[in-house]
């Protein structure tokens, strides 16, 4: 019976839904941003498939069917822009000022630390994306020849980093206006930053938001001419 329930691709999807049910509930009860679902989501798969010594080729026959979407998942991100197009129109030069500075500079960083390392191009090219969302991360990893597993790491620890450090950095530097708070913390740090300025304020959240999506244009259009 066993054999039959691991053959089905099924038991990926089952699982990953309920891996990430299981995370939403954590972060709900904690409200710890350490305990982002998507982090929670992944230990409880991995425990699963570590505990029950299920091959991670066995996962991925459905696990791979969640991977689709990221496709379809990317391009509802525009919905994000048109929903918040006069907030983008009063802002537009310091968004696009602000999302250009930090994905230039995010990606120069990646690259000059992997140069600097002396990485694999494949490796290189899978950190190049780390500070924009999973979804257009990986789409920009794949298509320069880098590994899907280690862009996603890349992007959960920048988005964490991002997140438990933004207020920190907000008061060092002594940075104030809300929209320059937003466009920071969601032009390095994604949709786990967006999640803390939405704590921070509507404005800041509404912001970083914005900056998700203009910053993955940006990289998109940067990576290419990184080698």
């Amino acid at each position: 019976m066993s054999d039959v329930i691991l053959s089905s691709p099924l038991f990926g999807v089952v699982l990953s839904c309920a891996a990430w049910c299981v995370g939403l509930w954590v972060q709900k009860k904690t409200r710890l941003v350490l305990f982002n679902p998507l982090i929670v989501a992944v230990a409880v798969v991995i425990l699963i498939l570590v505990l029950f010594r299920i091959p991670y080729s066995t996962y991925d026959r459905g696990g791979s069917l969640i991977t689709l979407m990221l496709g379809p998942v990317t391009a509802v991100l525009a919905l994000n822009i048109y929903e918040q197009r006069k907030l983008l129109g009063k802002y537009f030069l310091p968004v696009l000022t602000g999302c250009l500075a930090g994905s230039l500079t995010s990606v120069a960083c990646a690259l000059l630390l992997c140069k600097t390392l002396a990485v694999e191009e494949s490796i290189a090219a899978s950190l190049l994306p780390k500070s924009v969302t999973t979804a257009i991360a990986v789409a920009i990893s794949e298509s320069s020849g880098g590994i899907q597993s280690i862009t996603v790491a890349a992007v959960i620890v920048a988005g964490l980093t991002g997140a438990l450090f933004a207020p920190l950095f907000a008061r060092m530097f002594r940075i104030t206006d809300p929209v320059a708070e937003g466009v920071a913390i969601g032009a390095c740090s994604h949709a786990l930053g967006t999640a803390k300025a939405l704590e921070i304020g509507e404005l800041q959240g509404a912001m970083s938001s914005i900056s998700i999506c203009v910053c993955g244009i940006i990289t998109s259009v940067l990576v290419l001419f990184f080698p």
